[in-house]
C-alpha cells in the first residue's frame, strides 16, 4: 500500500454489470472503491476490492430479494451500478452494488476492500464506528469484512441509491487492477438458504490479497 498513490482510473463501466450477477462480481475484484471528503480539509479514502459475494434475485434462496420487493430492499430493483446498504445485527451496515438489468434485483457484496489512500481517515472512522475493536489492526486488515468496509469508508444508509458509477458521488466505483488469479468459494454467513445456495461458489476474491475477511479456496 502506498498512502500517496493515486486513488483510481475512470469511471466503473456500468455495461459490466448489466449482465448475470456472477459476472458482474468478477468485475468488480481490483475496481477501486473511493469515498469522497465529506468536509473541507478531509482526504479522499480508495481503496481496492478484494472479495466479493454475488447474490441473484428472486430465485436465490439466500437474497434478500427472495420474498419479493420491500421498502428496504427496492433499491436491489432499481437499475445497475446504484449501492443497496442493509444492516446486519442492527448496528452494522453492509454495501452492495446493484447488478444485472434494471428490476433484476440482483446484487453483489462487498466482502473487503485493500487500503490505497486515505488510510489515517479510515483508521480514524474505524475507532468511532467500532470502538469495541481495539486496538486497530494492521493497515491492510482496516477493511477486511463487510461491515469494516463500511466502518472504515464511513458509508451508512444514506448512501443507498447512490450511484457508483457516477464520477460526481460522494461514493463511486473506478477502473482498478484486475486480479491475477480469482479464487471462489460458497459464500459466507448463509446456512439459512439451505441447498443449493450454499454450496454456490459465489463469494469471489483475490486470494494473493492480505485484506481478505477469511482465507478462500
Amino acid at each position: 500500500m502506498n498512502e500517496g498513490s493515486g486513488a483510481a482510473g475512470a469511471s466503473f463501466p456500468r455495461e459490466c454489470l448489466r449482465g448475470d450477477v456472477l459476472g458482474a462480481a468478477r468485475a468488480l475484484l481490483g475496481a477501486m472503491l473511493v469515498r469522497q471528503p465529506a468536509a473541507p480539509g478531509e482526504p479522499v479514502r480508495a481503496g481496492r476490492i478484494v472479495e466479493v459475494e454475488a447474490y441473484g434475485g428472486s430465485d436465490d434462496a439466500a437474497s434478500h430479494a427472495r420474498m419479493g420487493r420491500t421498502e428496504r430492499n427496492g433499491p436491489m430493483f432499481g437499475p445497475p451500478g446504484h449501492a443497496y446498504l442493509y444492516l446486519v445485527y442492527g448496528m452494522h451496515h453492509c454495501l452492495n452494488v446493484v447488478a444485472g438489468l434494471d428490476g433484476a434485483s440482483a446484487a453483489v457484496l462487498i466482502r473487503a476492500v485493500e487500503p490505497v489512500t486515505g488510510i489515517e481517515a479510515m483508521r480514524d472512522a474505524r475507532t468511532a464506528a467500532v470502538r469495541r475493536l481495539s486496538p486497530l489492526p494492521a493497515d491492510d486488515r482496516l477493511a477486511a469484512g463487510p461491515a469494516l468496509v463500511c466502518a472504515s469508508f464511513g458509508i451508512d444508509r444514506t448512501a443507498g441509491g447512490l450511484d457508483l458509477c457516477d464520477d460526481v458521488s460522494p461514493l463511486q466505483l473506478r477502473i482498478g487492477t484486475p486480479p491475477a488469479v480469482v479464487a471462489a468459494g460458497p459464500r459466507i454467513g448463509i446456512g439459512y438458504a439451505g441447498e443449493p445456495a450454499v454450496s454456490r461458489p459465489w463469494r469471489l476474491a483475490d486470494p494473493a490479497s492480505a485484506s481478505l475477511s477469511r482465507p478462500i479456496g
